[in-house]
């Protein structure tokens, strides 16, 4: 079984707008509302991939029963801690005459330490049944930023394995826990390891550099690819992994179908270079429908073919 953790879980609601103009009046020609935030998506494209997953988090107040509502209707199987603030609304615009997309994200309730307290009991519980959880997404408010850390250690104890998604102060503090996957985008991995990358030697360095800081393996998601440090047969074992760029209907939640793609593979015992190309083309066929954690496993299927993945010079040992 995988779990997915959002503790800041919304409704999403996904616009396309053609010619999209600030301080206008626009009318959509399509539009999508789902339950959403990071860890909801992934849970969303791992049920489509036919993996055992359920999805955990916070759920508030009307808001928060729709979430659950619409987990139940979409038969993703799930068990939220319900607290006493209003889960949030987040938007999506996507103008498909230029591409551009602008999104906004309401900051989210504000949990107590009991609520929280009440969800770490949960999921430890539920992780008693576990053998992988996906630990996505911002923090709500009143939440501290070593929380994820917290439960990376927890996890550990139980014997599972914990993936992050997140960014900012979460994500440093969940690195030093040594969790076994962590998965930022270019910015997050910048801000991650103190500096801009120049080029893609910079970010193949960079991958190691997040390894060094506590993480045992690192993937950073590209827009059409990813650059990776992971483990294989007990040394490090970086990779690069590229699909040709596709035209997008929408590239809202990529990244969370690319995780998705990864830790179906990696379920399923698939070798990780394999992980890597099942996960970059996730994320590809992702981007051609309008609201995240949506995939179409025979065009994933499809994809694979185009997927090339190079494996470079394995390092030192590693314990």
């Amino acid at each position: 079984m995988i779990i997915t953790v959002t503790l800041n879980a919304a409704i999403d609601k996904s616009l396309s707008v053609p010619n999209f103009r600030l301080g206008r009046r626009h009318r959509t020609v399509e539009q999508r509302t789902a339950a959403g935030g990071k860890g909801v998506n992934i849970a969303r494209a791992l049920k489509t991939l036919g993996q055992p997953v359920i999805a955990t988090g916070f759920a508030g107040g009307p808001t928060g029963t729709r979430i659950v509502d619409q987990l139940t209707e979409e038969s993703i199987l799930n068990d939220f801690v319900r607290i006493r603030e209003e889960s949030r609304t987040n938007t999506a615009v996507y103008d498909p005459t230029n591409g551009q997309q602008t999104e906004i994200n309401e900051r989210g309730p504000a949990v107590s330490a009991k609520e929280l307290e009440l969800f770490r009991d949960k999921l430890l519980y539920l992780a008693r049944g576990a053998d992988m959880v996906v630990i996505a997404g911002s923090l709500p408010r009143g939440v501290d930023a070593d929380v994820y850390a917290g439960l990376v250690r927890d996890l550990r104890k139980a014997g599972v394995l914990t993936v992050i998604d997140t960014d900012g102060e979460p994500l440093r503090h969940a690195v030093r826990a040594e969790p076994d996957v962590i998965s930022p985008n270019v910015l997050e991995a910048e801000e991650l390891v103190g500096h801009e990358f120049n080029d893609d030697e910079d970010r193949l360095i960079a991958v190691g550099e997040m390894v060094e800081q506590g993480a045992r393996e690192a993937i950073m998601t590209l827009e059409a690819g990813c650059v990776a440090c992971l483990r294989v047969d007990g040394h490090t074992q970086r990779f690069r992994v590229s699909i040709p760029p596709r035209d997008a209907v929408a590239g809202v939640g990529a990244g969370d179908a690319f995780l998705a793609g990864y830790v179906a593979a990696r379920y399923s015992g698939k070798p990780p270079a394999d992980c890597l190309a099942y996960g970059v083309a996730c994320g590809a066929e992702s981007t051609q429908h309008l609201g995240a954690g949506l995939v179409e496993p025979r065009e994933v299927d499809r994809l694979l073919s185009e997927v090339e993945v190079q494996t470079l010079a394995a390092s030192a040992e590693v314990g």
